[in-house]
């Protein structure tokens, strides 16, 4: 339930993102809902597992090395996800950014009005 929960949520701003950025395109609310899955299931499984390969790469570079692990986990879901399309590198880091921002602002209202 709460894995159907986050991805609704990640939905949103999913498709938000692709409304406020250019290089991205998303054929329809199913896809954007398929692209937040996709999302979660890369970030839970295969992020952490390229989190520890690159650890003195993300050393050297003080953190920002997990920008392009992001970036890579985007495109991932582009390839992945048909009616999913992202143009450029620096599209989707923006794309991950705000699905990111808009993510934590939804859940953050959501657990003000839980208690």
């Amino acid at each position: 339930m709460k894995f159907i929960l986050k991805t609704l949520v990640s939905s949103i701003g999913v498709l938000i993102a692709s409304y406020l950025l250019d290089g991205i395109s998303i054929d329809s609310t199913l896809t954007a809902v398929f692209v937040a899955a996709v999302l979660g299931l890369l970030n839970n499984f295969i992020k952490p597992i390229l989190i520890v390969l690159t650890i003195p790469i993300t050393i050297l570079t003080f953190g920002l090395f997990l920008l392009v692990i992001n970036v890579l986990i985007v495109k991932w879901a582009s390839d992945i996800v048909p009616g999913f399309k992202v143009s450029g590198w620096f599209s989707a880091l923006l794309f991950s950014l705000i699905v990111s921002f808009v993510t934590s602002l939804i859940e953050g209202a959501i657990r003000d009005n839980a208690e």
